[in-house]
Formats: structure tokens, sequence, C-alpha cells
């Protein structure tokens, strides 16, 4: 039975020769400044007034070796920035060592370069408001590791495309200011990562949303609608070392990496799609939510509750405590669709076993080994668990799952989906408001079913991203 229908939009790539001052504004407006040369473009920087937008012409730019484009004391207003845009999106190059170097600074939009530098571009602690949109990031693979590190509050990266990187390194970073602080408030939406094809275990991220040193702060970011395919530099694609973030509707398709709770406490986790890759989401720390997440044929360990080598992190311990594994404890995993995967639900054999998580109300569906293959654990609560498939059940406890087939269809987007006989709709037993809605963005209502997906008749709201959904193209 099919149930939804598939909808993408079909005019997207036409907007690839919009001007990017149109995209922003809708119009021309009388303080478009433009400029066609690095000189000019600094004398309109230097001199910008809230509003003011200055467009520089489509070509091949480069820095002056020990040179930069200085954005220093330059403040526009939430709504009136001051806004740095290239005629068409991708029209303007900038090469060189080095391109815009920003202090002192609020309410600044850069939009639509290309960037191929060969040192960090840094969005600095004593900057606010910062938005960067619409530019392509394709760093030179011999220079400085991290493509973009974020320190400012407030801040905005938005369809955005990193891509095509060959060495350890990072496209994105998070940090602070000082040693221990995070970027506060930052939002990182509808941008494309791909193609990091570093052969390394390990320093090849996408995202790294802090750093062990940063664990216990909390940032408040929020990391949604972004694309990740072909993400191999690293088995973390989405790397979250700080506290009281949110990751939600992210896609995340044939890649090495998945999302990790490496360090820190109190994320959640939403409706992400991890489909076709290596791994999935694996947790550390404590007082995570995990729901509504949809991970199928992966190759590797599809959801981990992590162990530790140490029961919690605290201030006052040392730099090598803090880099070790906290144990996860009381993170609550529900309405989640594991599919076909090498390794469904699993755990860890750390010194430390997690303790008191709530595993409820999910559906796993495999064909080999265990679906559920825990190590030591303290304190589980398992409720209404849904499990199918020649897979093994595992070491969940009796009483605490069915065994019955869900009855799924796979939609157009290749999700597969409950029909109107499955026995997960309405089983749901999990109290309390943890979920309004699905992974398609339908209702729950009261009477909740078990897994990713809420049968629902009407066509979905949310679907795995594409590339037309992302980057400097998206809507």
């Amino acid at each position: 039975m099919q149930r939804r229908t598939f909808l993408r939009s079909t005019a997207l790539a036409a907007l690839a020769a919009v001007p990017v001052t149109a995209a922003l504004s809708g119009s021309a407006s009388a303080a478009d400044i433009p400029v066609a040369s690095l000189t000019a473009l600094q004398s309109a920087i230097n001199g910008a007034a809230p509003g003011d937008r200055i467009v520089l012409a489509d070509g091949t730019y480069t820095v002056p070796a020990g040179g930069a484009i200085t954005v220093s004391n330059k403040n526009g207003t939430s709504a009136a920035p001051i806004t740095i845009v290239s005629q068409t999106r991708g029209g303007a190059v900038l090469r060189g060592a080095r391109g815009f170097v920003l202090s002192n600074s609020s309410n600044v939009t850069i939009s639509g370069f290309a960037f191929r530098q060969s040192t960090t571009f840094e969005l600095p602690a004593d900057c606010s408001a910062i938005r960067l949109t619409r530019n392509d990031f394709q760093h030179a693979d011999t220079g400085d590791p991290y493509w973009l590190v974020v320190r400012a509050d407030n801040s905005k990266i938005d369809r955005n495309h990193f891509h095509n990187k060959t060495t350890a390194g990072i496209f994105l970073v998070v940090d602070g200011s000082g040693s221990t602080a995070m970027a506060q408030n930052l939002q990182i939406f509808r941008n494309h990562f791909s193609d990091h094809t570093f052969t390394g275990d390990n320093g090849g991220e996408p995202i790294r949303l802090g750093v062990s040193g940063r664990a216990l702060s909390t940032a408040g970011a929020y990391v949604e609608y972004n694309l990740f395919e072909r993400c191999n530099g690293d088995p973390e694609a989405i790397s979250v070392k700080s506290s009281g973030n949110t990751v939600r509707y992210n896609t995340i398709r044939d890649s090495r990496g998945g999302i990790v709770l490496r360090h820190g406490n109190r994320t959640r986790v939403e409706g992400n799609y991890l489909t076709g890759g290596i791994d999935g989401i694996r947790i550390y720390g404590n007082d995570h939510v995990i729901v509504n997440n949809y991970l199928s044929g992966l190759s590797g360990r599809a959801l981990v509750v992590g162990s530790g080598t140490t029961r919690d992190h605290t201030a006052g311990e040392t730099e090598d405590q803090r880099r070790g594994n906290d144990a996860c404890d009381r993170a609550i995993i529900a309405h989640n669709s594991l599919i076909n995967n090498a390794s469904t639900l699993s755990g860890e054999t750390r010194t430390y076993e997690p303790q008191n998580v709530t595993i409820a109300d999910n559906l796993l569906v495999g064909a080999t080994g265990s679906l559920v293959a825990m190590g030591a654990t303290t304190g589980f609560t398992w409720k209404s668990n849904l499990l199918w498939g020649a897979a093994a059940n595992g070491n969940l406890p009796a009483g605490t799952f069915t065994r019955a087939d869900p009855k799924l269809s796979q939609g157009a987007d290749g999700v597969l989906r409950l029909t109107a006989t499955s026995p997960a709709i309405g089983a749901a037993t999990l109290g309390g408001t943890l979920v309004t809605d699905d992974l398609d963005g339908d209702p729950r209502g009261s009477v909740r079913d078990i897994g990713a997906d809420e049968y629902a008749t009407t066509p979905a709201l949310r679907h795995p991203l594409t590339a037309a959904d992302v980057g400097p193209n998206a809507p």
C-alpha cells in the first residue's frame, strides 16, 4: 500500500544564475554599492553603514600574500545588516592565503562567494550575529586543516556547500572564547557537506560542535536540515562535544560518519535520516533524547548506547580524563526506526556501564545477528518495542517487546513506512509529550504508533533531503 506522494521541486536549478542581491532582498536597493576590485571592496567595507549592500562583480580575485579583506568595527543591525555579496552565486572567486578577516563586528552577512583559500576562515568571539549564506567552500587541501571556525555568538551558517577534501581536517568547527566556553545560539542549516575522502581513522569530521575541554558548556546550537553525502573522513559526521544542542531533520547518506554525542549532556537528536552508510547514532553523556530517527541499510552499528571510562565528566577532571568516554546515563531512546542494518541496537564493554536509560516504542527490523546486543547495563527501562526479521531478539528483557510483522511499504523517497494494518499503530506506551509529531511531520496525537513513522494518509511534510534542498541554490 502506497500512502504518500514524494513531493520535490523541479525548478531549483534555475536559481543558480539569480543574482545574490535579488535573492537576499527581492529587489535592488539605493544602498547597493557595486565594486569591481579588492581595493574598491575594502574601501566600501570601511565606509559601510547599516543597511548597505556591497556587491562584488563576478571574477577571480587573489588576495595578496600577507593581506586580507578586513571587516573591523562594522556593526549593522538585525533589521539592517551590512551585506557583502557576490554579483551572482559563486561568481566571485576568492583565492590567496586569506580572505575575509573579521573583528569587533556584528550583524554582517557574507553571501555568494566561492572560497578557495588556504587558511582558516574564522568568526571570532569578539563578533556576533554574523551570517555566512549561499557560499561555496573548497579550500586548498595543503592549507590549514580547518576550513571554517565559528566562535561568534548568535551567528548563522546556512545554505553553503562544503566539499572535496582529501586530507585530515574539519569543514566546520564550533568553539568559543577562552578554553571552556562555547559560541551561543549558533544555527547551522540547509548546508551541503559532501565528498570528504580522507582515509585515516580520525580527524575528518564535517561538523565538530565543540571539543572535549568545552564539553560541559551549553551551546544551544541547532544543526538542522543539512545533507551529508560521501562524508568518509571520520566515523563522526556530526561530532557533538558540548551540551544543550539540537540535531534534527538532517540526512546522512552513503557516508562513513554518523551522529555521535561524544562529550557533553542534554542534546536532542530528532528526525534524522541515516541511510546506506556505515555508522548511525552513538551516544555518551547524560540526559540525551533520541527520538523519531530513521536508520536503514547501515553496514556498521546503527545505534550504540555507550559505556565509559568514567561515570561523568566534571569541571575538575584532568585533560586526559575529559577525553575519555562518559557512560550514557538517563537517556531516552524512543520512536526510532532501525531497519535492515548490520548491527541494530548495541552496547559496549568499558568499565562504566550505561545507567537508567529508557528504550521504548522503537521499531527494530533485521535479518542477521541479534536485534539487541547490549553490554552490561543498570536500571534500564524497556517498553513496547516492536521486533521483526530473521535476526534473533537478543538480550532485551522478555515482556518488553512484541515480535510481529510491522507491514511496511516503501515510498518513492525510499522510506519504509507503516501501512493501515500494521500492529505498530496505536501500540506505543511511553507516557508524556516527548514527541508531538513524527519523522514526516505528521501529528502524533494522544494514541501514538511505534517507530519513527505515525501512520497517516496525507502527504509527508518532510523527506530525506536531496542536493536540491540544500546548498547555495536551496530555497
